[in-house]
């Protein structure tokens, strides 16, 4: 990391999208952000996808692109370097096969985000390039996986969704081996607009001003209609139409030479990508739609520069999941408070960062949030609640540890849960679980006398607590719950000692 101010920051994103892998290297200085490197490459990760399973030359291809972004990242050393992955690494079954190699070569975590994650982002690097009024938008980006729709105003989003359906994987469904027919297109234009419906009446329910494409997809159509001279800006339904009937002149995607402003690299998604795209134009009753430069990658920057300046959109998402949940407040500032002074005392014996800090500060928060549906397992609730709630800022990997980390702060140690991480993950997110659980012992004392009598020293597996003499005698409650839980984190490596007793 370089040694820069917050006003100088370099912070460089990563997309690892279905069709395409992009990365942006932007410079930050006094709230602005300007890219000075953009990257792109077609490396069809999804392509050919099997039962589930990426195919083994799609992973191939991926970790040779990254092994050049990579170079790039050493050149220029950004400050920060976040990389999220779309719906080919949720969809994969062996997304591990892709995703540990990569951030052994990139030397950063892969974040799969969710689907209605990824269409916030999108919004967010939309936004970030259109008029600041206030003009209701909807946005529409076609992906190689998936498709991502939001209505928002201004920087915030109201209404967000995904739908499984892309260029890339209607190419696989739709046009095998790259043949074009009447009757291929009319099934892919179908499905499509089938999928639209599930949408339709909450999104005209909403309402928009105006409709933005983004994606490569979206530019290419723009493009090629705007030298036949079908429009003068954006895409038309009579543009569209007109695209189609040319692409439909044609028998094989190689021989789409002669429209104009095709890259080669488009040359295998464009016809998908019109049958999606007129199926969303007639699903939604959409005229005209302009395009937008931003993307995902964009809009990863710009939540970048959000955390840098304190507006993470992850406290807000805590916030209103609390509120949702009536999660009671004052327990909540106290295990938090209590979490906050155990960690500052492990930090650095056990190597925890400022990541793992927001982790135990959210957990905390959220520990009682399973109450909102029953008192009996509330922590199970809760877990549950957490992993399967669409919370914007977090990608799927973090809901994940923060549900484990809500599931582990009571009763039996969910040993099975922490299945798919490796040791020293495991070792790593076990610590975060023992600060969890000796923070939710206290909270029956703190409202009586403030913050515990007690100091912490923490060595490897070792946890000492040092208590003021005849404090755990005047507190028998917090005694035996203390000395029960010593049983516990034993039998999951830990040892903990109780001076004072």
């Amino acid at each position: 990391m370089n040694n820069t101010t917050e006003q100088d920051q370099t912070l460089a994103a990563i997309d690892l999208g279905s069709n395409s892998f992009h990365m942006i290297v932007a410079r930050v200085n006094h709230g602005e952000m300007r890219p000075i490197e953009r990257f792109g490459e077609r490396v069809q990760l999804a392509a050919e996808m099997k039962s589930g399973r990426l195919a083994p030359e799609a992973i191939a291809r991926g970790l040779a692109c990254l092994a050049r972004f990579r170079q790039v990242i050493d050149k220029l050393h950004p400050d920060l370097v976040r990389v999220v992955g779309t719906n080919a690494l949720r969809a994969a079954k062996n997304a591990p096969a892709f995703i540990k190699p990569a951030e052994a070569l990139l030397g950063c975590p892969v974040e799969v985000i969710s689907g209605r994650e990824e269409a916030r982002l999108v919004y967010l690097g939309v936004a970030h390039t259109l008029a600041d009024d206030d003009d209701s938008r909807l946005v529409v980006d076609i992906g190689g996986g998936s498709t991502e729709f939001v209505i928002g105003q201004r920087f915030e989003s109201r209404l967000r969704e995904s739908l499984h359906m892309g260029c890339v994987t209607y190419r696989d469904r739709f046009f095998p081996q790259g043949k074009i027919s009447p009757k291929r297109f009319a099934r892919a234009y179908q499905a499509a607009y089938q999928e639209v419906l599930r949408i339709r009446k909450a999104y005209q329910r909403q309402g928009w001003d105006n409709a933005v494409g983004s994606s490569g997809t979206m530019r290419s159509v723009e493009l090629v209609v705007a030298l036949k001279g079908w429009t003068d800006e954006g895409i038309s339904a009579d543009s569209l139409a007109s695209l189609r009937k040319l692409l439909l002149s044609h028998g094989h995607f190689d021989e789409l030479t002669d429209l104009p402003g095709l890259s080669e690299r488009r040359r295998g998604v464009i016809v998908p990508g019109v049958a999606i795209l007129s199926g969303i134009f007639d699903a939604l009753g959409i005229e005209h739609m302009h395009t937008s430069p931003g993307a995902l990658r964009e809009g990863v920057v710009y939540e970048m520069m959000g955390r840098l300046e304190h507006e993470d959109v992850r406290e807000r998402t805590v916030s209103a999941l609390m509120r949702r949940a009536e999660v009671d407040q004052q327990n909540a500032e106290q295990v938090e408070a209590m979490a906050m002074l155990l960690f500052d005392a492990a930090a650095a014996d056990w190597q925890l960062s400022e990541a793992d800090r927001d982790l135990a500060r959210w957990a905390a928060r959220l520990h009682e949030v399973g109450l909102s549906i029953a008192h009996t397992q509330f922590h199970k609730h809760g877990q549950y609640l957490i992993e399967h709630s669409d919370l914007p800022g977090f990608s799927r990997q973090m809901q994940r540890v923060l549900a484990l980390l809500v599931r582990s702060h009571r009763q039996r140690f969910p040993v099975e849960d922490f299945a798919g991480f490796d040791e020293q993950q495991t070792l790593h997110l076990r610590r975060l679980c023992a600060l969890m659980r000796l923070a939710t012992l206290f909270k029956y004392v703190t409202p009586v006398e403030g913050e515990p009598l007690f100091s912490t020293r923490v060595a490897g597996p070792e946890i000492a607590l040092y208590f003021d003499t005849g404090w755990l005698a005047r507190h028998p409650l917090t005694s035996d719950a203390l000395k029960s839980e010593q049983r516990v984190l034993k039998k999951i490596g830990f040892q903990l000692w109780l001076n004072g007793a």
